[in-house]
Parts: structure tokens; sequence; C-alpha cells
């Protein structure tokens, strides 16, 4: 489920000194969201995340990196809370 006011993106612009920034390229990488997620509202998810399975991310969090399956993350950015009880 993903909440509303997410922001996932894949993509990051180019920042380069010297090189007018709407010249440069952009840097991409994939997002990859696991089965039984959920995004709380107003999160961001930015290029080469992983969330995985069973994850819950709290609202307003920033996503950049690696989410554990099952865990509940929140922050800015994401940090490891607990464990879903079973």
């Amino acid at each position: 489920m993903i909440a509303a006011q997410c922001y996932i993106i894949d993509t990051d612009h180019g920042t380069e000194a010297g090189t007018l920034i709407r010249n440069q390229n952009n840097t991409v990488a994939p997002i990859v969201i696991g089965e039984d997620v959920w995004i709380a509202a107003n999160s961001t998810v930015l290029k080469g995340s992983r969330i995985e399975d069973g994850a819950v991310i709290g609202a307003k969090s920033l996503v950049k990196g690696h989410v554990d399956a099952n865990s509940i993350s929140v922050g800015i950015p994401v940090r490891h809370l607990k464990f879903r009880s079973e």
C-alpha cells in the first residue's frame, strides 16, 4: 500500500561544478518494493532503495538504501524501529 502524498523517484540530477545544471545528465538506480509493504503518508523513497517484503515505512520518512523484511522503519533518514509481531 502506498498512502497519499508519497514521492518515489529513481533519478537524481547532476550537480557537477562548471557545467550548467540543465545540461547535466541524470543518474538512475532502480527502486525495489517488495510484497505486503506499507509506505505511509508523505514518505519519500529515493533511487537505489530496496524495501523488503512485509516492511512498514512510517509517515514522513525518507528511504535511501535498504529496509529489512517485516521491519517497521521511521524517520529522516529512515531507521529501523522494530520488527512486526506475529
